[in-house]
């Protein structure tokens, strides 16, 4: 494993922010890696569209003001911007947007909108034309995981005197988001298990909420013959042959969620989001969330979801989830994570409204307009966003992203509004980079890593029979094979690291204050977590395909795609408890200044790995072999203390389920790149960030 600093990587770090990269005249920067094939020009003709972003006015005086917000010490605390101030002293001026839409129109490009700041200008045109416009050559490549992209083979560049209006141009590529939601799946087949007709629990009682079992012995062997094995340990799931409403292998609904983090005491004071909106944005929607919604809030007892005027539940974009097999949506699950943003939300803070922001597709442009549209309608406090991707892979495939998606971090920093990010699902990014990239490099996930944001990690969350939490560990999993066919393996088999939550240092942004007193020079990611890991998930209803009027089945989803809603939503009643006419703004500043008892350090106690799983296998009458839970949990260092379990995946399938295993990220004690601080403590941590944020 590499990762790198070199020179050219250092300068990025400095500009960052500071100025322009995607218009450095000079640099060594090219769009097209290494490890990518040359499939020749893009055709001359095809129509694309560009986006080009100007620069703000003022902007080290709008980052010292900013800076200002966030510290007690200044008089400008919490003094958040209005839209007509920023419009007035720091946004784009009209003039300056015209000069943009000339500059376009004289290379033949179709202006098509500009932003009601003047922020970008989006034009289209053909790829001749745009290649002449920006000094760039546009070429088909093939990456090394054998996707077909769009792709710039130099960084734009602007002649004349409107480049110096111009901060970042977006469009060049076709490089996009990923969504972060998880389902849990069998690690057997490699596959998620199969979606629950609703029909098979009218009451809509599914999953079990006991995921993890009191331990029990198992033993195996080969037809009477050798190996025979047999091992001991916590049991993860429950049985197999478990029906509605105890399905295998576990789940949680709204209400066990709720009872986790400890918020029914706030519901019983009023505090459930009454007054907040949270603002949800994602690619293409899902065409039946309305229905899917609907119904997951009448089995679980919460407020309906109303459209329309006075509604609690609006919808900005055109829901256009195509059905397969040719829908980007469907192929990449933004359908199904819509639908977990929203119930997820929604069952955190059943008294809020949801504002669903839905854009046409998952591009880079896309989504950032898409933040952009709601920090500017100023739809709510709180913005949750469930998708990211490679901050390492941005820096070399479109730096001018991390232009764009830092200022409008910045912006809704700037309004008061908290942009809550998912830290990702790949854990340290190594294994996507190589395999989608080439990039032999750890990464943490963009827009999570912006200072102006929260980034929201996850953890594995075991709740007791009164559903409240009795352990939790980071998202982490690795698996061992350990019968196969109804035999036991002789030796295991390890699979590895399988998935979990992102998280580790930025090679960009500069560590910001509120990180004053952790490692390092960079910002770190996460800051906060909740429950991420799908083998202990959430149970959603969901209409597969979101083809309206289909059969609507159940299943179990995670993925920081449930942490970051769900936080969201708890930082949408933090802002109604501080009475809720004006905002506590980004959520992360104030949450490294709380006391300790606000926020539960996830930190395994050794009790809790007393019963992790150990096996005893014998090739013959005179040869065992112990297998502990480190050669069966393999572990990447620094990783100490995890938790195992054996798992039934079919009538002849085992395996041992590692829980806290993360790539090479490790949970502990404080701050840590997987949890971040840890889990909010219920109503005390509600309380102490309305006593710090406010005093």
């Amino acid at each position: 494993m590499s990762v790198r600093t070199g020179s050219f990587t250092m300068l990025r770090r400095v500009f960052i922010g500071l100025t322009v990269i995607a218009l450095m005249a000079g640099s060594a920067w090219a769009a097209i890696p290494k490890h990518a094939k040359d499939l020749g020009p893009e055709d001359q003709n095809k129509q694309i569209t560009v986006t080009v972003w100007l620069n703000q006015r003022n902007k080290a005086g709008l980052d010292a003001l900013i800076k200002g917000m966030y510290d007690k010490t200044s008089a400008n605390y919490h003094h958040f911007l209005t839209l007509e101030r920023y419009k007035a002293q720091f946004a784009p001026r009209p003039k300056e947007a015209a000069s943009v839409r000339d500059f376009l129109r004289a290379h033949n490009l179709n202006v098509t909108s500009t932003d009601k700041l003047n922020q970008y200008v989006m034009a289209q045109g053909r790829v001749a034309d745009v290649q002449t416009a920006f000094n760039t050559q546009i070429k088909r490549v093939m990456l090394k995981d054998g996707a077909i992209h769009r792709a710039n083979v130099s960084e734009a560049k602007i002649e004349g005197s409107v480049a110096a209006l111009v901060s970042a141009v977006q469009g060049l590529n076709d490089f996009g988001y990923e969504a972060h939601v998880k389902t849990a799946r069998n690690f057997v087949t490699g596959t998620s298990y199969p979606p629950i007709p609703l029909s098979a629990s009218p009451d809509g009682l599914f999953f079990s909420q006991q995921c993890l079992f009191p331990p029990t012995t198992e033993r195996f062997n080969t037809s009477g013959t050798f190996p025979t094995a047999t091992y001991f340990g916590n049991i993860y799931g429950a049985p197999l042959t478990n029906g509605p409403p105890n399905l295998a292998p576990c789940g949680y609904d709204a209400a066990e969620m709720q009872t986790a983090y400890a918020l029914p005491p706030l519901y019983q004071k009023g505090l459930n989001g009454t007054g907040q909106t949270i603002a949800i944005v994602d690619a293409f929607g899902s065409n039946t969330i309305l229905a899917d919604a609907g119904l997951y809030s009448s089995l679980n007892g919460l407020p309906a979801l109303t459209t329309g005027p006075g509604g609690n539940f609006q919808i900005y974009g055109t829901l256009s989830c195509a059905p397969p097999p040719n829908s980007a949506c469907i192929a990449g699950n933004w359908y199904l994570e819509t639908t977990l943003d929203v119930e997820s939300a929604h069952a955190i803070a059943p008294g809020a409204n949801i504002a669903l922001v839905v854009t046409t597709d998952n591009t880079l442009t896309g989504l950032d307009t898409g933040n952009l549209f709601a920090i500017e309608e100023q739809l709510g406090n709180v913005i949750s966003n469930s998708f990211g991707q490679s901050e390492v892979a941005l820096e070399d495939l479109d730096p001018s992203e991390l232009v764009v998606e830092n200022g409008i971090a910045e912006l809704a920093a700037s309004f008061g509004i908290s942009l809550d990010v998912s830290s990702g699902d790949f854990g340290d990014f190594l294994a996507v980079d190589e395999a989608e990239f080439g990039i032999d490099s750890v990464s943490v996930s963009a827009n999570a890593d912006s200072p102006y944001a929260t980034g929201v990690g996850g953890t594995s969350t075991f709740l007791d029979s009164r559903n409240n939490i009795e352990l939790q560990t980071g998202w982490g999993l690795n698996a061992t094979a350990i019968v196969d066919k109804g035999a036991p393996l002789d030796p295991p088999v390890p699979l590895g690291f399988l998935e979990g939550a992102g998280g580790g240092a930025s090679v960009v942004y500069a560590k910001p204050a509120f990180q004053r007193h952790l490692r390092g020079n960079f910002r770190l990611v996460p800051d906060i977590a909740m429950d991420a890991d799908p083998q202990t998930g959430f149970e959603l209803i969901f209409t597969p395909d979101s083809i309206v009027g289909g059969e609507q089945d159940v299943t179990v989803a995670g993925g920081t795609s449930l942490s970051a809603p769900m936080f969201s939503a708890l930082w949408a009643i933090a802002n109604q408890a501080a009475g809720g006419a004006a905002p506590l703004g980004q959520a992360a500043p104030t949450l490294y200044d709380l006391p300790f008892f606000a926020i539960n350090d996830v930190n395994l106690n050794p009790l809790d790995t007393v019963f992790d799983a150990v096996g005893f296998v014998s090739s013959s009458p005179s040869s065992t072999t112990f297998e502990g839970p480190a050669a069966l949990g393999t572990p990447e260092p620094p990783t100490v203390f995890f938790v195992s379990a054996l798992i039934q995946l079919s009538p002849t399938a085992w395996d041992v389920l590692t829980f806290g295993t993360d790539s090479s990220l490790a949970t502990g004690p404080g701050w840590d790149d997987v949890t971040g601080l840890g889990t909010p403590n219920g109503e005390t941590f509600i309380r102490s960030v309305v006593q710090t944020a406010t005093h």
